[in-house]
């Protein structure tokens, strides 16, 4: 694909994305222009498209949030679940209060403040299971409000609303402020119609872990920032790589993490390279021989750091890089000592 085609390929998927930004039919027009006023002028509206896209967000954000603080302001009671009380039945009363009350607001009249007499009543009541408050919303929908923590200590929150037509259709979410690089289209699909409940919580996990991930980068930055060289993380941190630059080597980390659910990493690579070639070979690195030192000429070899990676295996990032850090200085002197002494 050449680049005049990948541009129009990107100016449909903008325009798709976001139809009521009107600058971008400027960009259809721009096509023969030269490559670098072009490149120029794609950059300036992909800015106002995250912007449009990011203000967007917010307010749906502050719309759900409202009505979640109306849903607890009106309640009549909050219910703490744990354990076997948080199963499929409660979910499905929740679905028949849903559908009564939309019920019930489809019978009364426009103006009518009486309530309808015909009905059951039923209590406004909202729940608390673990991490979520779900409550019932207007309009035969079911709201999910997950809150967020990190070391005992709230975060953000986030909503999942999911519209319940009627017992006979499988549950669906309409709405929701989860960030879009996590699977909620996917969990969705692959739960949502036969185990509402482990979507649910399926969710909450995927955010917790998420949050807990970004938190720990942050932290080290916080904490670590001036020993840091260079920090690339991807956007859901389940990719971090970082370089330690404050010792007389450059030690570069790599994460990988298993799954979107974890919080410790499944792949982990740790390495010191010396600044300058050695006079010998790295203690564990292999020996060279004067055909390997031809071919790699002054290509240094790095040293495995063992204890790091066990240390980023089985604690949180930060607790893992206080260790590595506290004991890289004896490690090198023992591993390294050409380097030490050069």
């Amino acid at each position: 694909m050449n680049l005049t085609a990948l541009f129009r390929h990107v100016i449909g998927l903008l325009n798709y994305k976001a139809e009521s930004v009107s600058t971008l039919c400027c960009l259809q027009d721009c096509l023969s222009m030269s490559l670098h006023d072009l490149t120029a002028i794609f950059l300036e509206e992909i800015l106002k498209v995250a912007c449009f896209v990011r203000d967007s967000d917010k307010t749906v954000f502050e719309r759900l949030q409202r009505e979640f603080e109306a849903a607890r302001a009106s309640q009549t009671q909050e219910i703490c679940l744990d354990g076997e009380q948080w199963n499929d039945g409660l979910l499905a009363t929740i679905r028949e209060r849903v559908h009564v009350e939309a019920e019930r607001k489809a019978m009364q009249l426009p103006g009518e403040t009486t309530a309808v007499t015909n009905l059951p009543f039923h209590e406004k009541i909202t729940y608390r299971v673990g991490n979520k408050m779900i409550c019932c919303l207007e309009g035969a929908r079911i709201g999910i409000q997950y809150e967020t923590s990190f070391a005992g200590e709230p975060c953000e929150l986030f909503h999942c609303i999911l519209e319940s037509k009627s017992f006979l259709e499988k549950m669906t979410v309409i709405e929701h402020t989860i960030p879009f690089f996590l699977p909620i289209r996917e969990a969705e699909n692959d739960f949502l119609s036969s185990n509402a409940m482990k979507f649910i919580d399926y969710v909450g996990v995927l955010l917790q872990a998420y949050v807990d991930r970004r938190e720990q980068v942050r932290l080290i930055k916080e904490l670590y920032g001036n020993q840091i060289g260079e920090l690339y993380f991807s956007l859901p941190y389940h990719m971090i790589e970082f370089v330690l630059a404050d010792f007389n080597c450059k030690v570069t980390v790599s994460l990988r993490y298993a799954d979107l659910l974890s919080t410790l990493p499944s792949v982990v690579s740790v390495l010191a390279w010396p600044i300058q070639q050695p006079k010998k070979s790295w203690t564990g690195a292999g020996q060279l021989n004067r055909k390997d030192y031809g071919a790699l000429g002054r290509q240094a070899i790095p040293a495995r750091l063992i204890y790091a990676e066990d240390a980023l295996r089985t604690m949180s990032l930060p607790e893992a890089f206080a260790e590595i850090v506290l004991k890289m200085p004896e490690f090198l002197k023992e591993t390294v000592p050409e380097q030490n002494s050069a």
